[in-house]
């Protein structure tokens, strides 16, 4: 068990804190990089599937044909995508806060960035750059509802934004109580697909939660294996994730299936007549899957589960290249 947290009082307190003592301010390049390690964008990749997914559902026709590409909600699209990276970057960055707070992430640990710990970044600028964010992120999200006029959506998004932040930050900390791949197949399969498609199209789809349940599966998937080279610092820290809960036995097991499960799903659609021949092509992936597997079971044989720490981009490659398999068979069904 982790020792207790610090109070509501003492987390507001560390929010505003200044630079760690005895560390220098990095300016000009430093500065843009340390930045750029804090907001990882390479992990916003994640976001182009389903909202290419909730386009490809906005542009198809009863007929099955496609609209002309003049007429396609270029714009809108464009503005969807970015309202996404705004939402996610504040999921970054809180993550990186809340967790140097709450004494999980650590000048000894592998989680985070390390942006806070070098001193590099200071938890006040963070927690700046995460209001900013989420401001702009609800007023993109007010003029697209306005645009399309589909007000139900806008609970929604509040949930998406609130969930970006409490992932980590207390009293909520789903992450930390197993809920993390719950959320965010919720917000990043679900709401993404279907909410794209609706802002682009002007109204709502039951096809699209289709769509959005494999993506939601792939995108947990990711931060799954993420987790598990931390089974054993973030139990140390009560850190509790689903890796934590499920133990390093059933861990592998589960991931073992992750897979397979998307993969039956991915074919549903395809089986349905939702999605064209494309999605078959996700198949072709299995190798990844099974190299990963692999590297589990020498994990768990040796006990060295940090070593998995350098092999994430193995499960980011399988949802990219699933995930245009999906938004190709979109197009094409």
């Amino acid at each position: 068990m982790g020792a207790v947290g610090p109070s509501a009082a003492e987390v507001l307190a560390r929010m505003w804190e200044g630079r760690r003592p005895g560390s220098a301010a990095p300016r000009g390049r430093a500065l843009v990089r340390a930045w750029w390690r804090a907001c990882r964008p390479p992990f916003l990749i994640v976001d182009l599937i389903p909202v290419a997914l909730g386009l490809a559902l906005a542009v198809r026709q009863p007929d099955g044909t496609l609209l002309p590409l003049p007429a396609w909600p270029w714009e809108r699209c464009l503005l969807v995508l970015l309202g996404c990276f705004c939402v996610h970057t504040v999921a970054n960055i809180a993550n990186d806060l809340f967790d140097y707070i709450l004494g999980v992430d650590t000048d000894d640990t592998i989680g985070g960035t390390g942006v806070i710990q070098s001193g590099a970044i200071t938890p006040r600028a963070i927690t700046l750059a995460i209001a900013a964010l989420l401001a702009a992120g609800l007023l993109i999200a007010w003029a697209l509802l306005n645009a399309s006029r589909q007000f139900w959506l806008l609970p929604l998004l509040v949930f998406a934004a609130f969930s970006a932040v409490f992932y980590v930050a207390p009293p909520i900390r789903y992450g930390h109580r197993g809920f993390g791949e719950l959320f965010v197949a919720l917000n990043m399969g679900f709401l993404m697909v279907c909410g794209t498609h609706a802002v682009l199209a002007g109204s709502f789809s039951p096809h699209s939660l289709a769509f959005g349940l494999p993506v939601g599966l792939m995108v947990a998937g990711i931060l799954y294996f993420q987790s598990l080279p931390e089974i054993e610092t973030d139990a140390m820290a009560g850190k509790r994730t689903l890796a934590v809960h499920l133990g390093k036995q059933r861990a592998k097991l589960i991931y073992d299936i992750w897979w397979p499960v998307v993969w039956g799903f991915m074919l549903n659609l395809w089986a349905c007549g939702l999605t064209g021949w494309p999605v078959v092509l996700g198949l072709l992936t299995i190798p990844l899957h099974v190299r990963a597997s692999r590297l589990l079971h020498a994990a768990r044989s040796s006990q060295d589960w940090l070593a998995l720490d350098g092999h994430g981009s193995l499960v980011r490659k399988l949802y990219l290249l699933n995930g245009l398999a999906l938004v190709a068979g979109a197009f094409w069904g």
